[in-house]
C-alpha cells in the first residue's frame, strides 16, 4: 500500500459523499471550514508473513467554524454521527466496495474507522476550531 495514495483516497472518499466538506489528503496550512484532512499515520508492518499484509493507522481530523458556539458543535455532531447525508462514517463505510472488493478503489484490501477521539477546541495558527479525530484503520498487501 502507498501511505500517500490511502490519504488521498480517504479525503476523495469523504469529498464523494460530502460534496461540501473541504476535504484533503495531507495536513493543510490554513483551514478552509469546515475541513476533513488525512493527518498522521502509523505503520504495522508484516501482520501476516511474507508481506502479506500492512496495517496503516490514519488519524484525521475534522475542523468546523467555533464563531457560533452551539451551532459548530452542531455541525461537528451532524459529521460524526453514524448515519445520514454528512456522515463520514457513511462515506468511509461506502468506500469499503461492495463485499469481496478492494477498499478505497483498489488501493486497500479494508478500511475502518476505528473511533472518534479528541472532540474539543483546536488552534491551527492563529485561528480556533472545534474538531475531533477520527482513527482510521486500513489493511492491504505490503507487497508491491
Amino acid at each position: 500500500m502507498d501511505v500517500g495514495d490511502i490519504r488521498v483516497g480517504l479525503a476523495g472518499a469523504v469529498r464523494d459523499r460530502i460534496p461540501s466538506l473541504n476535504c484533503f489528503g495531507y495536513v493543510p496550512d490554513s483551514v478552509p471550514e469546515p475541513c476533513f484532512y488525512a493527518g498522521e499515520v502509523d505503520i504495522t508492518f508484516d501482520r501476516t508473513f511474507g508481506r502479506g499484509l500492512d496495517e496503516i493507522e490514519v488519524t484525521c481530523r475534522l475542523l468546523v467554524s467555533r464563531a457560533d458556539d452551539r451551532a459548530g458543535q452542531a455541525a461537528l455532531d451532524r459529521y460524526l454521527a453514524g448515519s445520514g447525508p454528512r456522515s463520514i462514517k457513511a462515506a468511509l463505510v461506502a468506500a469499503r466496495g461492495a463485499p469481496g472488493e478492494h477498499a478505497l478503489g483498489g488501493l486497500c484490501d479494508d478500511l475502518h474507522l476505528m473511533r472518534v477521539q479528541a472532540y474539543r477546541m483546536y488552534q491551527v495558527g492563529e485561528h480556533h476550531y472545534y474538531g475531533a479525530e477520527l482513527i482510521v484503520r486500513v489493511i492491504g498487501s505490503g507487497k508491491g
